[in-house]
């Protein structure tokens, strides 16, 4: 029973002479927003249930919102479908 009390005893005054070590943190920068060139619309659709958990999961995994995920998406789905005088005309 000494025993145990003396190593008791030991760790407690270690623990009073030791300072506890902080973690160190790493410092990331805030991923800036760009500053939007034309006013926003709102756009509402619906979509199978499968893909949105799919999209958060990516949205997660690569640190992007649904937002900018639908507008890469949809950017590119138009410059690679539409023909280059339809995407400037409708963009006005």
């Amino acid at each position: 029973m000494e025993d145990y009390k003396k190593k008791l005893g030991g760790l407690a005054d270690k623990l009073k002479q030791e300072r506890p070590k902080t973690p160190i943190q790493e410092v990331m920068p805030v991923k800036a927003e760009p500053v939007p060139n034309e006013p926003e619309v709102q756009f509402n659709n619906r979509i199978p249930k499968g893909l949105l958990k799919r999209l958060e999961t990516f949205g997660l995994e690569y640190d992007e919102s649904l937002k900018d995920i639908n507008i890469q998406a949809l950017e590119l789905y138009l410059s690679h479908k539409a023909k280059p005088e339809q995407t400037t005309k409708n963009a006005e």
